[in-house]
Order: C-alpha cells, then structure tokens, then sequence
C-alpha cells in the first residue's frame, strides 16, 4: 500500500516525511477479545499533534509513539475488514461501514491508504445521516470536535445563556468551540486577530476581542466576574489563569487545551495546576484536557452539521501526495479552522 513514512522527525516532521508505495498493509490483532479493524481511509484531517509528537525528544517521545511510524490520527473510512470482537455487540460494526474518529498516535498512523484501529475509536455514520455528510467534513469531527464538545458541554447547562469565553477561536478547535457553545445557548465571547474577526463573528461569536493589541486580559477584567467557562486553545498570555479570578465566576472551570511539548509550556501547564492559591495561584478549578472516545458525542456533532447548527470550517484540501506542503501550512500557524487530506476515493 501507499502510506507517508518517517524514521524521524530532527528538523521536523514534514522534511522528513517520505511517500512509499511498498509498505505492508497492517495485520490486525489475532486475540479473541481484540475489538479492531483495518479501514480504507478516505479522508485525513491534520492537528498540531501529528507533528508535535513525533518531534519531542527521544526519551520522551517514546512513551507515545515509537519510530518509524506513519503519521495521523484523525480520519473517515471505510472497514474493509475486522475481528470477530468488533462485530459483536457495543460495536455492531460490519465490512463497508463508513466509520469517522480519532485515534491516539500509534505506528500505523491515517496517512496510509489502510490502517487498523481500535473499534471503540471508531464511530459508524447513522443509517438516517447517509449521504448527507461527506468524508471531509467527517474527519474533522474526530479530535478538533470532541476536544471542543467535550471541553465545554460538561461545564455549562444548556439553554441558560451562560457566558463563556474561547481564548483562540480561529482555528481547528476554535472554530468547532465557537457553534458548539452557541449551540448549547452559550453567549460566547472570542479572542482572535482582527483578520480572522469576521470569520468568528459568521460563526456565532457574540464578542470578539482583538488579542494582538496587548490588552485581552485589561478587556476580560473589563467585565467582571461573568463568565461560566474559559477554554483556553492558544495558553497565551501566560497570566491568563491567574487573571480569571477577575473574570471567571467563583467556582467555574478554567479549561486548557492543547498546548506544546516546550519546557516553558509543561512549565506554565505544571504551575497552574501546582501552584498553590496561598503563594498566589489561580482560585478556579483548573483542568488540564483530556480527550476521550464518545460516539454519543461523535454523533451528535454529525447532527449539528446536518442541521446546519455546525459548520464545518476547511481552509485547504490537500491531495495525498501534497502531505509535506499540508504540514508546512499547519506548522506556519496562519491556519483558520482546518487542513484535510484526501487519501482515498
């Protein structure tokens, strides 16, 4: 099969990235109670993971993937075969079902015309939503949609106009975070550079604050203690936590996504979850993000794009050949809303 490969990542993912046409198509686990499958993967959408993994250090970098591997973890495909265990009840899942999702990073990565997968990754497209979704919008679904579905729906109650508010709203997960606080009958506020302003407002965003002025955190603190929810995608400024004391009502979540592998990020990450409210530490619950597999959540995202309550932002759509070109994109962090990669017809 064709797949994009890497032995290594110095210097960065996409100038070592090699296109191959000779790799093995991936066996999947011979265990009776192994619930997997081999999908033919169709469309691919890219996050800041799928390079920043494969970048850190060796040391560290081997707890989460070993090299050489094929990099992606989002992807819509088709199940091409699978276990006995996948089949079976919860999954339910049969040879030519379109499945969307996620994976975490592992070997047999999605920038391969065939990977294997967990079938608790894995999400079936409902009977009723056929042909009414198609695999570029599907895939983006995976981390970028649960990240912000789940990083908000647990801390707002829906329908009371609870404020809420999406430090970086023009990318991957600020654009999904934006609709899906609306859709939940959220006043959302967003910050953002003034060209990405009208984009955020399309989407539904009450109020835009221009971050590159210098003053989000004078403009938070502006307007009290207000705000039910802070989910912070881009951890900059550093004293945004600490600052939501002003801002964020007493008791409601400050939530970080996302973030980089820098010694200064798991430093600042570290310190907001560590540092103590008597030395001068944040007062608000703080949670570090975790993504998790939900299909009720997969789901439900497909709804909202069905229903037009969710759209689904794509900047480029990359042919399989051109991966290296998507990631220099990606990496240049100029992106709005996403990058998708089409891998198969």
């Amino acid at each position: 099969m064709r797949g994009w490969y890497c032995s290594t990542a110095a210097g960065g993912l996409e100038k070592n990235l090699t296109l191959r046409s000779d790799l093995p198509v991936p066996a999947l686990p011979t265990s009776r109670n192994a619930a997997h499958v081999l999908i033919q993967s169709l469309s691919v959408s890219l996050n800041p993971a799928d390079y920043k993994v494969p970048e850190i250090p060796a040391p560290i970098r081997t707890a989460l993937l070993r090299l050489p591997a094929t990099p992606g973890m989002d992807f819509c495909g088709r199940i091409v075969s699978l276990t006995p265990a996948a089949q079976a009840p919860p999954h339910s899942l049969s040879v030519g079902d379109i499945v969307f999702g996620r994976l975490d990073p592992q070997q047999h990565g999605t920038l391969a015309e065939y990977f294997p997968a967990p079938a608790v990754n894995c999400t079936k497209l409902p009977s009723d939503l056929i042909g009414k979704l198609t695999p570029d919008q599907l895939t983006c679904l995976g981390v970028a949609g649960l990240t912000s579905y789940q990083a908000i729906a647990p801390h707002v109650e829906a329908g009371k106009g609870e404020k809420v508010f999406i430090n970086g709203g023009a990318g991957g997960c600020g654009t999904m975070a934006i609709q899906i606080a609306k859709a939940l009958g959220c006043h959302v506020t967003v910050s953002c550079s003034p060209a990405k302003e009208a984009l955020c407002k399309r989407l539904g965003a009450d109020e835009v604050i221009d971050y590159t002025q210098g003053k989000l955190v004078e403009e938070l603190k502006k307007k009290g203690k207000v705000f039910s929810l802070v989910v912070d995608n881009a951890m900059v400024p550093k004293e945004l936590y600490k600052a939501a004391d002003e801002f964020l009502i007493p008791g409601k979540s400050f939530v970080q996504v996302g973030g980089t592998f820098s010694r200064e990020a798991v430093g600042l990450t570290m310190g907001r979850l560590f540092w103590p409210r008597l030395l001068g530490g944040g007062r608000n619950p703080f949670e570090m993000f975790m993504i998790r597999n939900g299909r009720e959540d997969a789901e439900q995202l497909a709804r909202w794009v069905v229903e037009g309550k969710l759209e689904v932002v794509i900047e480029e759509v990359f042919e399989f050949e051109k991966v290296r070109e998507a990631f220099e994109k990606l990496k240049s962090g100029r992106c709005y809303g996403k990058l998708v990669v089409r891998v198969g017809k």
